[in-house]
């Protein structure tokens, strides 16, 4: 729960920030196209960043690394609180987003090493928590702050949570050793770093058509370039900053891909659906907000019995099942008409919350089901990398549809059958993690799922 509770702050700061960008233009003087630079800056040090969290964690204890990430997550905070101007708001959120980088991968590495096969996936599926009702409460949250209080309010926040957060490291989370004669390759940070971060910018940019599509593109090609020089010269080096050897693992491997679909599929949605219900129907940000809250309730109330549902059905079953579930509730979506029927919104909302949170744990879970301990740094960084880049992609993909949809319909701004096609369509990839999801087997995970151990 401390883990997660770090997750959670630095995922509701990153939503609830969006909503105040036009309040904070204003009292900057500067135009709202240029206060995209303070959302590209923050996704840029954590895509440069990502790559190291996992040696800094091996090599001076997950423990120390934890709690200076949560340490510079306050004070940049608190800078963002205290700016005056776009630059050093931008440096601040610069500074945020590589404590945000550390935050995540470094605390996933905590889990592994204390918890026990036995109960990862109990521990899984509150960590997984965070990332679901984060986003759903941040936009909200965020508008509350900014009509009530101000701007200023949304990192000042983070203060009394991340204050908490260190107290209870410090006595409750073990003091694990560092292996500090774990060397840091180097040019394996560089390529990594610029590669990770020309994608993320890519897909940022082409989601948001902020830089035009030939510096999207160009972009794009430096990242794909720098892949490709990155996974040359991991094929060389004994022991690589991002492991791929790991995707051999088959429970990995297959997670891996199988979660990178599911997550394209599904983390669209809160965008498409504020789009749905601000744009296409007309209601207020607020309004819209406490609607998908629906889902992050649901999403809180699967996780008392998904630990159950896996011991009865298995991983397998549960990811391949579970995945025809979640298209559907993300499909449906595209009929929601919340001036007619509100009701029927929050009850496919609240559906959904609980189909994708059960698939989320279960991913959470599986993944490290064959990971040692040893390798756990690795592979953490490797999952956290994947995570990234795939919901950085998912808006991508959703809002490229949504133009396309557009162009071919005539319409200059999106209406309510365009947003829907696109709910309908992006939804397809929840489907296609399904048919990765069937080649596990029957038994996978079942040092994690054995009743005897869940009881």
């Amino acid at each position: 729960m401390i883990i997660g509770c770090a997750l959670f702050m630095e995922l509701l700061d990153s939503t609830a920030v969006l909503t105040a960008l036009a309040q904070i233009a204003g009292d900057f003087g500067e135009s709202s196209v240029h206060m995209n630079l303070v959302v590209t800056l923050y996704l840029l040090a954590v895509a440069m960043f990502i790559p190291i969290s996992g040696w800094l964690a091996e090599r001076l204890g997950p423990r120390r690394v934890f709690i200076a990430a949560i340490a510079l997550f306050i004070l940049s905070s608190l800078a963002c609180a205290a700016s005056t101007s776009l630059l050093q708001l931008s440096l601040a959120r610069f500074c945020q987003g590589t404590a945000g980088a550390m935050m995540v991968p470094v605390g996933q590495v905590i889990l592994l090493r204390w918890t026990s096969k036995a109960q990862l996936m109990r521990a899984m599926a509150f960590l997984t928590m965070p990332a679901l009702i984060g986003p759903v409460v941040g936009p909200p949250l965020g508008g509350l702050l900014v009509t009530w209080l101000s701007w200023h309010w949304i990192f000042l926040i983070n203060l009394p949570i991340g204050l908490l957060g260190i107290l209870l490291v410090l006595r409750h989370i073990p003091d694990y050793p560092g292996h500090r004669q774990q060397p840091l390759d180097l040019a394996g940070f560089l390529f990594s770093s610029i590669a990770l971060a020309s994608l993320m910018l890519a897909f940022e940019s082409l989601g948001h058509g902020s830089l035009g599509w030939t510096w999207s593109c160009a972009l794009l090609g430096n990242g794909l370039l720098f892949g490709l020089l990155y996974t040359r010269h991991a094929r060389h080096k004994a022991l690589p900053l991002l492991d791929f050897s790991l995707l051999k693992i088959p429970t990995f491997g297959i997670v891996l891909w199988g979660g990178v679909l599911f997550r394209l599929g599904s983390a669209a949605l809160p965008f498409l659906l504020v789009l749905l219900f601000q744009v296409g129907y007309g209601l207020s940000a607020l309004q819209a907000g406490l609607l998908t809250f629906a889902g992050g309730v649901g999403a809180l109330m699967i996780k008392f019995i998904s630990v159950r549902l896996v011991r009865r059905f298995g991983f397998r079953r549960i990811l391949l099942h579970n995945s025809l579930l979640a298209t559907a509730s993300i499909a449906i979506c595209a009929l929601l008409d919340p001036q007619r029927a509100p009701l029927a919104v929050l009850l496919v909302l609240f559906a959904g919350g609980l189909s994708r949170s059960l698939q989320m744990s279960t991913i959470g879970a599986l993944t490290y089901a064959d990971i040692s301990a040893s390798r756990a740094g690795q592979a953490s960084t490797l999952s956290a990398m994947s995570v990234q880049l795939s919901l950085s992609m998912a808006v991508c993909v959703a809002a490229m549809l949504l133009g396309l949809i557009q162009r071919i319909n005539g319409h200059v701004t999106p209406g309510i059958d365009d947003i829907g096609l696109t709910i309908a369509l992006t939804s397809l990839l929840c489907l296609a993690s399904g048919l990765v999801f069937r080649r596990l087997t029957e038994t996978a995970g079942i040092a994690v799922s054995k009743p005897q151990n869940l009881a």
